[in-house]
């Protein structure tokens, strides 16, 4: 079941040099998976969800042939309409939490308001509600942590938290944007099998963006990457090691390997062609 269907977005930005295409005119498709969107910084990764919800104000422009969340065209809709869109239909998890949550108000606050936002619910129920939440993402002492403010968390705290605000509301879809790159290995791994269970537990859409091929290759279905606003190569999670293009080949080259150590990594040769190509479809 397609659960969203993007084709043709394109994301620019007017600059005294002319107009900056972020994202060049890239179509895929979500259903009920864990997708995986990778490439360098400015590849276009995070434009690319944040047009999904309309986040790119002017001077920006996004343009799409259709941005479908279950046959629902989001292009047609007004900045209004949007809002009951995004938290409960389309939930994102941004990069760093510290940016994320309000540093004047307390964690049960923030998580009652986006609970009470879309349901409409009482106090008693919304503080029921996020108790559950905080227990669902492994937090201990969740009544604790109802009462602390953001700045009393860790990275890995906070980051827990902002996935129980952004889940609360039952989205359809989960946008995570690099949601573990400030995190150490061993709460990474925490907080995938988090999303991971709440995502299939749900039976929810998750899109993934990282930088990191290795952890998308193990917690993805299937896997765009992104060169220059433009999806160079798709494929299946599992058989991401054996991509063909030369860009994700240099990607996977340059990491460094336990089992395969080198004197000096392979360093990246860009092609101009490769941003000069057509964009790669990901519509199923």
């Amino acid at each position: 079941m397609t659960l969203l269907d993007v084709e043709n977005l394109w994301v620019k930005f007017p600059s005294r040099q002319g107009v900056f295409d972020a994202v060049r005119g890239i179509s895929f498709t979500l259903g009920r998976e864990r997708l995986g969107i990778v490439g360098e910084s400015g590849s276009g990764k995070s434009m690319t969800g944040r047009a999904i919800l309309r986040l790119i104000r002017p001077p920006g422009i996004v343009t799409a042939d259709q941005i479908s969340l279950e046959s629902d065209d989001l292009m047609l809709k007004s900045e209004r309409q949007m809002r009951a869109v995004r938290g409960q239909r389309i939930s994102m998890v941004m990069q760093d939490p510290k940016f994320s949550l309000n540093p004047v108000m307390t964690i049960g606050q923030q998580i009652m308001e986006a609970y009470r936002l879309h349901n409409k619910a009482k106090k008693p129920e919304a503080y029921s509600k996020s108790l559950e939440m905080l227990e669902a993402v492994s937090i201990r002492d969740p009544e604790r942590v109802m009462r602390a403010y953001p700045h009393e968390m860790s990275g890995g705290m906070g980051q827990r938290i902002m996935i129980a605000m952004m889940l609360i509301p039952n989205p359809e879809i989960l946008i995570a944007d690099e949601p573990t790159s400030a995190l150490d290995v061993s709460v990474q791994r925490q907080v995938l099998s988090i999303i991971d269970k709440l995502v299939t537990d749900r039976g929810m859409g998750l899109i993934f963006i990282s930088h990191d091929l290795n952890l998308v290759a193990d917690f993805c279905d299937r896997v765009l990457i992104m060169y220059s606003g433009r999806i160079v190569e798709v494929c299946d999670a599992d058989k991401l090691h054996n991509a063909q293009h030369p860009y994700t080949r240099g990607l996977l080259n340059s990491l460094p390997r336990l089992d395969a150590p080198c004197e000096k990594l392979h360093v990246l040769n860009r092609d101009p062609s490769w941003s000069e190509a057509p964009s790669v479809s990901a519509r199923l």
